[in-house]
């Protein structure tokens, strides 16, 4: 991970991303809300898993982009491990639950993207220690 990592208006959430996620952040929030959301939306990313692989979706690098935006609508931009993986068309209803069950959080919408598409360099070190691949 990288701590030059361009996070919504300058903040330094608690959970940092992995490197290539982008977190923009609404310029209407007073900067402690959009790092407890942001904070928040990280928690709620860590829940959802990939059921073939035993790391949660954002240590796994899964998630490319987060938009807060002034309302606290969330858009997430997302990719899979594989276009064809089994759950591709699951995991973007598991994770809007994950985030709109929320307190705080306004809509929520999930994209799908393969652009570029996933490897393994986006792991995180702890998806790569939990799945013993240093």
């Amino acid at each position: 991970m990288t701590d030059d990592m361009p996070i919504a208006e300058n903040a330094a959430p608690a959970n940092k991303p992995p490197e290539n996620a982008d977190i923009d952040g609404a310029a209407g929030l007073p900067q402690d809300e959009l790092h407890r959301l942001t904070d928040d939306i990280i928690a709620g990313l860590k829940t959802v898993y990939d059921p073939e692989i035993p790391a949660d979706i954002y240590e796994l690098g899964l998630i490319y982009k987060i938009d807060i935006d002034d309302a606290r609508n969330v858009a997430i931009e997302m990719t899979l491990t594989a276009p064809g993986c089994p759950v591709a068309g699951e995991m973007p209803a598991w994770v809007e639950n994950a985030i709109a069950s929320l307190p705080g959080i306004g809509r929520v919408s999930v994209a799908l993207t393969f652009d570029p598409p996933w490897d393994m360099s986006r792991m995180s070190d702890e998806a790569r220690l939990a799945l013993n691949m240093f």
